[in-house]
């Protein structure tokens, strides 16, 4: 009785250690896409201008 209730317990707990090498391949996988996302954002020409007005309007304020 005792060794069924100890194995119950393991194989609960067995669960959730945490992430299998797939789930970590999957997760750097999409982790890489939305970096180069937003590189690909941050880089375009339209989002460079409204960073460089922002800045600029930073700096006049500033002084």
């Amino acid at each position: 009785m005792q060794m069924a209730q100890a194995m119950k317990r393991r194989g609960r707990h067995a669960r959730d250690r945490g992430m299998s090498t797939a789930e970590y391949a999957v997760g750097t996988v999409a982790a890489a896409a939305f970096a180069g996302l937003l590189f690909k954002i941050v880089t375009s020409p339209e989002v460079r201008r409204l960073l460089l007005n922002i800045i600029k309007r930073a700096l006049q304020l500033a002084g």
